[in-house]
């Protein structure tokens, strides 16, 4: 989101589905620690190969949504902001969700912008190139096992006294603990660990 926040985004919409990405999984901090919200996927294997990501479907026969949303709500109850973007937040958890994980994740990331007052890029990759001359690629950040070279400064978590303060978790743990200077604290976080 540090990227999103400032810098132009071009979104890779071509590429083949990797497993272990921040594309279908998030870390939040709960009572007992950094604990992964993962959506799952129906797989395909065998003659089908690989998968383009944005074909990419949910696996819906668990009601995993509603997990996560209970998560949520239990993790960050007592966080000062759960309560102000709460009613902009449920519905991505409630109600019908889009057919495929992109269209699922352009979902969130849209009500995430919104909560953050940021104006979401919607630019595409037309297809998809292995590497790139005229723009940083930074495809790589999605790679969840790719540990972080980020400075990310301290702030407030509602298990901190517990679990020390823990880093590299959703945005919504910064927006429930921080709300309104979640912006700033994304601006400030140096972007050099993007090698471009």
């Amino acid at each position: 989101m540090a990227i999103i926040a400032q810098r132009e985004v071009v979104w890779e919409v071509h590429d083949n589905f990797q497993k272990q990405t921040y594309r279908n999984r998030c870390y939040i901090c709960t009572d007992q620690g950094r604990h992964r919200m993962n959506i799952p996927i129906k797989h395909v294997g065998g003659n089908e190969g690989r998968q383009h990501y944005a074909a990419v479907s949910m696996d819906t026969s668990t009601d995993w949504k509603k997990i996560h949303w209970r998560t949520l709500q239990t993790a960050y109850r007592t966080s000062p902001y759960f309560e102000f973007y709460e009613d902009a937040l449920e519905p991505i958890f409630t109600a019908k969700a889009p057919d495929t994980l992109l269209e699922f994740n352009f979902q969130i990331l849209k009500v995430l912008s919104e909560c953050l007052g940021l104006i979401l890029s919607t630019e595409t990759t037309e297809k998809y190139q292995k590497t790139y001359d005229t723009i940083c690629d930074a495809r790589v950040m999605v790679d969840a096992k790719r540990p972080l070279a980020m400075q990310q400064l301290k702030y407030t978590q509602v298990f901190e006294e517990k679990h020390g303060f823990v880093e590299n978790l959703s945005v919504l743990d910064l927006l429930f603990n921080e709300g309104p200077n979640t912006i700033t604290y994304l601006k400030s976080i140096p972007l050099s660990y993007l090698e471009c």
